[in-house]
C-alpha cells in the first residue's frame, strides 16, 4: 500500500467520522418538561441586548441588587425536535418541572440536618428548635443564564439562601399584637414576654407568607423560582419538652391570675365612679332648694325695702297656723 493510499484512507476516515458526528449525532430532541440552550464554543446565543432587568421578575430587587444581578436573555429551545447542532456546539438541557423537597435538604451534604428531615434553628429566647416543612421550586425560563452559568450549584445556593432567611426570621420573630382578643389589655408594667416557640407555632401562616415574600427575588438572582414554602412543624428538643410544658402551664396560670386581678380592679374602679356620681347627684339635690330660696330673696329685695319684712311676716303667720303652742316673751 502506497503512502498516497494511506493518506486517502486517513482522509476518508476523518471525513466519515465528521459526517457521522455531525449528521447522525448532531440531532437532538427536547422533552415536554425540558428546555434547552445551545452554546457555540461556550457562548450561548442571546436575544439582542435584553437583560433580566427588563422583566417583571426584577421588580422586587433593591437598587444594589439591580447592579449585581444583571443577566442576558438567552434563546431558549422549547419542547420538540429533532433539532440540529454542529460539533462545536453543546446542548444544555434543563428540567423545568416543579420539585418538592424538604426545607432541611442539603444538596451538597445529603446526610446533614438529620438526613434532610429536620432543620435546626434558634429562637429569640435562645431555644434550639427543629423545623420541618417543604419547599416547592422550579427553574425559571426567563432567567436560564443565571441557572446555567451564573452559579456553580444553583440548587444548593438557593436552598442555602432560603435556610438563612428562615433562620433569621425565626431568630427575630415577635408575635403581632392581638387586636381581636376579648382579654383585657394589661398595663405596660404588668406585661411580660411570651415564649417564642409558642408565638411561632401560633403564627405559622404568617411566617409562611413572609417567607414567600422574602424569596420573591430568587428568580432574578439565581434563576430558580420558589413556588411556595410550607412550614409544618416547630418542635423543641425532646429532652426539654417536659420543662417547656411546665413553663407553658405556669405562664398560662400567671396570665390567668393577672387577667382576673385586672378585671376585678376594673370592676372596683367602675363601682367607685358610680358611687361618686350618686353622691354628687344627692349633694346637688340638697343644694338646689337653697339656691331657689336665695334667688327668691334676691327678687324680693329688688322689689323694694318693704318686700322682705312683708315676706317674713307672711312666713311667720304660716308658722303660727301650723304650730300647736306658741310661747311669747315679754319685753321688760
Amino acid at each position: 500500500m502506497t503512502s498516497l493510499e494511506i493518506l486517502l484512507g486517513i482522509a476518508f476516515g476523518v471525513l466519515a467520522y465528521v459526517c457521522f458526528r455531525a449528521l447522525l449525532l448532531g440531532f437532538f430532541t427536547v422533552a415536554p418538561n425540558e428546555r434547552a440552550v445551545l452554546t457555540s464554543f461556550g457562548r450561548a446565543k442571546r436575544h439582542g441586548n435584553s437583560t433580566t432587568l427588563d422583566l417583571a421578575i426584577a421588580e422586587n430587587l433593591t437598587a444594589d441588587d439591580r447592579t449585581r444581578y444583571v443577566f442576558p436573555q438567552l434563546e431558549v429551545i422549547g419542547p420538540g425536535g429533532p433539532y440540529f447542532r454542529w460539533p462545536w456546539q453543546k446542548v444544555h438541557k434543563v428540567n423545568i418541572a416543579i420539585v418538592t423537597s424538604s426545607l432541611a435538604y442539603d444538596p451538597e451534604t445529603p446526610g446533614a440536618n438529620q438526613n434532610g428531615t429536620v432543620l435546626d434553628a434558634v429562637t429569640r429566647d435562645q431555644l434550639n428548635i427543629g423545623v420541618t416543612g417543604q419547599i416547592r421550586f422550579g427553574v425559571s425560563e426567563s432567567n436560564m443564564y443565571a441557572f446555567l452559568f451564573g452559579v456553580k450549584n444553583p440548587i444548593a445556593h438557593v436552598m442555602g439562601y432560603f435556610v438563612s432567611v428562615l433562620r433569621e426570621r425565626i431568630a427575630t420573630f415577635k408575635a403581632p399584637a392581638d387586636t381581636t382578643s376579648i382579654t383585657p389589655a394589661l398595663p405596660e408594667d404588668l406585661r411580660f414576654e411570651g415564649i417564642s416557640i409558642n408565638d411561632l407555632r401560633k403564627n405559622l401562616n404568617l411566617i409562611n407568607e413572609e417567607m414567600d415574600r422574602e424569596c420573591q427575588t430568587s428568580e432574578a438572582r439565581y434563576g430558580i423560582k420558589l413556588d411556595s414554602s410550607l412550614i409544618t412543624g416547630i418542635d423543641p428538643p425532646p429532652q426539654i419538652d417536659s420543662a417547656l410544658a411546665a413553663i407553658n402551664t405556669a405562664h398560662n396560670e400567671v396570665f390567668s391570675d393577672v387577667s382576673v386581678a385586672q378585671a376585678l380592679a376594673d370592676q372596683r374602679i367602675e363601682e367607685s365612679k358610680r358611687a361618686v356620681e350618686i353622691q354628687t347627684m344627692n349633694a346637688e339635690a340638697e343644694v338646689e332648694p337653697l339656691r331657689w330660696l336665695a334667688e327668691q330673696l334676691r327678687l324680693l329685695r329688688e322689689s323694694g325695702p318693704d318686700a322682705i319684712p312683708g315676706y317674713l311676716r307672711n312666713v311667720k303667720l304660716d308658722l303660727y297656723q301650723q304650730a300647736k303652742n306658741i310661747f311669747l316673751t315679754q319685753k321688760p
